[in-house]
């Protein structure tokens, strides 16, 4: 069942969302060669902290770290710790932020250094299918309409979409219903109502989208070695449209 929230529950979503969206501007500021992530880590958690949040993520399902940080091939849920980032690496870093009891999630790819033309490529294709997906947000829409936005954009690129992994309901929970995945036609699925809050997460591939999980329980890479990028936002389906809650002041609106 699809928990619609109240328009003070959205606002407190969106307070999360504002204390990740700096802690995600902080991590793309520090983020360089020679960095560790679990230096991102570290700085993650106290910036979270120091205003009043509480990272999501650590502990959740018995996860470790403040923040999941997957470089090149690693899709998402890297666990941060001794790596040191290299020039023309690709970090994606994804955040939960908990604040009051309701939570924001978001995600972006970073890269370190100069980086090669297919990795820039890649990583505007699953910005550009984050922001498609986010247009059909709106009432009277269908969830299948925010899956077809993400694939049409990224397939038409040349990428694949990771189809094992999928956005979700986000808000009381860190995963609430429904499944959002990355794939799909366009006018099924359930009706889009307003109070409907989403994580849209389009997770791309150069190659293949087949993925595997590494030996660690929470890693999961790319079958063929080959880049992956992550951008994920909160999104809530307002009357007038598509709100989203985790939006970062180097985006504009």
């Amino acid at each position: 069942m699809i928990v619609r929230k109240s328009s003070a529950e959205v606002e407190s979503i969106a307070a999360a969302g504002a204390i990740l969206a700096g802690c995600l501007e902080a991590l793309v500021a520090e983020a360089g060669p020679g960095v560790t992530t679990g230096a991102l880590d570290d700085l993650a958690e106290t910036y979270i902290r120091e205003r009043g949040g509480s990272p999501t993520f650590k502990g959740y399902r018995g996860f470790p770290k403040s923040i999941c940080a997957s470089p090149n091939d690693m899709v998402v849920h890297g666990i941060p710790g001794a790596r040191s980032l290299e020039k023309g690496d690709i970090l994606s870093v994804d955040v939960g932020v908990t604040l009051d009891g309701l939570i924001a999630d978001s995600a972006l790819t970073v890269p370190i250094g100069a980086v090669s033309s297919e990795a820039v490529k890649l990583m505007d294709a699953t910005r550009w299918s984050l922001e498609a997906a986010i247009e059909q947000c709106r009432p009277g829409g269908r969830l299948g309409d925010i899956s077809h936005a993400v694939q049409d954009v990224a397939e038409g690129a040349g990428f694949s979409v990771v189809r094992s992994l999928v956005g979700h309901g986000v808000g009381r929970q860190m995963h609430e219903d429904p499944q959002i995945p990355n794939f799909g036609e366009a006018g099924r699925g359930p009706r889009l109502e307003p109070g409907m809050v989403f994580a849209i997460e389009p997770m791309v591939n150069v190659g293949g989208h087949e993925v595997y999980v590494a030996d660690d329980g929470w890693s999961i890479l790319t079958c063929d070695g080959t880049l992956s990028a992550h951008f994920e936002h909160t999104v809530a389906i307002t009357e007038e449209g598509p709100r989203v809650l985790t939006r970062r002041e180097s985006e504009g609106e």
